[in-house]
């Protein structure tokens, strides 16, 4: 867990605290400085900027680059009044208003704003005029006026194998300036880049053994692909292999396989002879599984879509998408974009055209379920924390978009007090004006065996946010909804001699517990599993993310041959996100209104499935025997021509976290069922 101080304690008391060993000096402050009470501004230290993490003092002359974030007017009213426009039983329900509105009513005044600007000024630091309709001001100055204005040195510390700036000490601000501020951000200078939360489930050189054991031995982590550094805003070519079935079930892999080895029949896993995974489910077919009304395509609805950079071929590749999965192209005035001023940066460490997969497979996911659907696409100046927290802003203050879908973020350990607290400022300003974010869960179960930790990812764990999380789908011949399973996925290879299934590699599984950092909200009491627990679950719904049971998406990709548009099968809670944003759009044009912060309706209509027994969720259990596929994969992702390898990929293995009745970790309280788009939850 994040160390956090709290409470108030005077400069001096605070500066005591880098004694410790002497190695860095006293902070310097005017005598009137010393006197004046001061506050802590909470979770501004990171937990990694210890004294034994310690190397030297922030050069004194060096310039910084800071955002002082103002707290709104009355927190405790807006608290309230978020929760009861959002709750479907108070009479204020849906009752939204304008960014203007919210301004007027939470906004600092600009008698506040200036009381700021003038004890940072003071204090030696340049500001700016108010950003982001006030939400923040800009500084700039020296080391020495960021620490007479911070109450705090700034030191260098060992961090993640490089060697950061960072507060020393938590952030202090003078007591009759600390209701107007919220937090600091810039003052902590390690990379914090969020992550796309895609899933290929693209597979490795075969492991080849001796050994037929496929008894339960411990699982191993997924390798880590390198990838091949590309001279191209588009991403590397990748391409489904075959065989694959159009729907689940429909080819079985019993026939032969060839392999380096030679040709062999594909051996029985636990006595049984697999299906081959799916080629890709198209838009008509998850619109049927979830059982989407026809007369429903989120007409009249703006569902916004954020991500790093924007690809040039983005909005083409989704009417060609559309053309060849049976979906009408984009109308003239249906797909928008919002574009960050002065371009964009970080292109390489970002790997930004990597990012060109992640808006592909969103908006096609949101067009295809939603096909009426205005469609805004909000591109990140890059994959930083800030950048992408300023784009989401910028959504929120653009008002356009009722529906916000999120598939990024990071894990809970790595989020700073500051992103937590921006992030809550923000969905609640958002719930206020009838804005909802969807966001992505995670791709790696309970992250032991990625971070060696059991914890959620971000900003899921916030509870202001609904958290999507993942599932397998099985759709039947005609469309129909035959089965979920929770996505957990282990892999086996095909062992040398063709004749039997090995090294069990855990290869993702959707992302979920109990957050460390949020308490238990109310709309989650008396669901949440275990009922005793006091923190935040996650995630709250789900919908298909496992990459073998994933929906096809196309975009233009870097070929040997040349750059041109191919389709494959994705997946990941990546997928589930921008899938439940769009079923959203149904139930908001099936409402006639905007549905807001969406986790209390949510709830409310899981406990009258619950009492009622009408089920607007699929509630996702775990199987009565364990379920499978056989996957065979082009060795060169291309072709094959390079021949094909083959392995079991299986479902419902997520770590530690497991499908149970009613609400569990995986899944949340379940996927869409025909009743969702109906249901009031009143």
């Amino acid at each position: 867990m994040r160390r956090r101080r709290r409470g108030v304690v005077s400069l001096a008391s605070a500066c005591s605290v880098l004694l410790v060993g002497a190695a860095l000096p006293v902070l310097t402050v005017t005598a009137a400085q010393a006197a004046s009470p001061r506050s802590v501004v909470r979770d501004t230290q990171p937990s990694w900027a210890t004294h034994s993490a310690e190397v030297t003092l922030a050069p004194a002359a060096k310039s910084i680059t800071a955002r002082v974030y103002l707290a709104v007017r009355d927190p405790a009213a807006l608290a309230q009044a978020v929760a009861a426009v959002s709750d479907p039983n108070s009479p204020s329900y849906g009752k939204y208003v304008t960014p203007a509105q919210y301004r007027a009513r939470f906004g600092v005044t600009p008698a506040a704003t200036e009381k700021v600007s003038v004890w940072l000024r003071e204090s030696g630091l340049r500001v700016s005029a108010p950003q982001q309709n006030g939400r923040y001001l800009a500084v700039t100055g020296s080391v020495t006026s960021a620490q007479r204005a911070f109450g705090t040195n700034l030191g260098i510390f060992r961090h993640d194998g490089g060697s950061y700036q960072a507060p020393a000490a938590a952030v202090t601000v003078p007591r009759d300036v600390a209701p107007y501020v919220l937090t600091v951000s810039g003052l902590n200078e390690a990379p914090a880049r969020a992550k796309s939360k895609v899933d290929v489930g693209t597979m490795q050189p075969v492991v080849t053994t001796k050994s037929a054991d496929t008894t339960k031995p411990a699982l191993t982590k997924k390798p880590v692909v390198v990838k091949k550094v590309v001279e191209s805003p588009y991403p590397p070519g990748y391409r489904t292999a075959k065989p694959c079935s159009l729907w689940y079930g429909q080819l079985k892999a019993g026939t032969k396989a060839v392999t380096k080895a030679g040709t062999v029949a594909l051996p029985t896993f636990e006595g049984k002879t697999l299906p081959y995974t799916v080629c890709g489910y198209q838009p008509n077919q998850l619109r049927g599984a979830y059982g989407a009304p026809t007369a429903l395509t989120g007409k009249g609805v703006t569902v916004a879509v954020i991500d790093a950079y924007l690809s040039p071929t983005l909005r083409k590749d989704a009417n060609q998408y559309a053309k060849n999965t049976g979906t009408a192209a984009f109308a003239a005035n249906q797909f928008h974009t919002l574009l960050p001023a002065g371009g964009f940066t970080d292109q390489d460490s970002c790997d930004a055209a990597g990012w060109s997969t992640e808006q592909s497979l969103d908006v096609e996911a949101v067009h295809g379920f939603a096909p009426g659907a205005n469609v805004l696409y909000a591109a990140g100046r890059s994959c930083s924390d800030s950048d992408l927290f300023d784009t989401q802003a910028a959504v929120v203050d653009d008002n356009r978009a009722s529906i916000v879908s999120l598939s990024y973020g990071s894990v809970e350990s790595a989020q700073t007090g500051v992103q937590a607290a921006l992030d809550t400022a923000l969905f609640k300003q958002a719930a206020l004006q009838g804005i909802g974010f969807y966001v992505a869960s995670g791709d790696n179960g309970d992250e032991l065996l990625s971070t060696g930790k059991r914890q959620v990812d971000t900003s899921g764990n916030n509870p202001y946010a609904t958290a999507v999380g993942g599932t397998s789908l099985a759709i039947g011949q005609g469309g129909q909804y035959s089965f979920e399973a929770g996505w957990g996925t282990v892999r086996y290879s095909l062992a040398v001699n063709g004749r039997s299934w090995v090294t069990p590699t855990f290869y993702g599984g959707a992302g979920g517990g109990l957050s460390t950092l949020f308490a238990r909200p109310a709309y989650q009491n008396g669901v949440l599993y275990p009922s005793t627990s006091k923190h935040r679950g996650v995630p709250d719904v789900s919908m298909d993310a496992d990459p073998n049971t994933g929906m096809i998406i196309g975009l233009t990709q870097q070929f040997p041959e040349g750059v041109h548009y191919d389709q494959y099968r994705l997946g990941g809670t990546s997928l589930a996100a921008p899938l439940f944003a769009a079923a959203q759009a149904l139930v908001s044009q099936a409402l006639k209104m905007r549905l807001g912060f969406a986790n209390p309706r949510i709830y409310a209509i899981e406990k009258q499935q619950l009492a009622s027994g009408v089920a607007a969720f699929h509630d996702v259990t775990p199987a009565a025997s364990h379920l499978a596929n056989a996957r065979a994969d082009y060795t060169d992702s291309l072709s094959a021509a390079g021949g094909l390898a083959y392995s079991v990929r299986t479902l419902g293995d997520d770590t530690s976290l497991a499908t149970r009745k009613g609400w569990d970790d995986v899944t949340g309280v379940g996927s869409p069922a025909a009743a969702f788009y109906s249901a009031s939850g009143r």
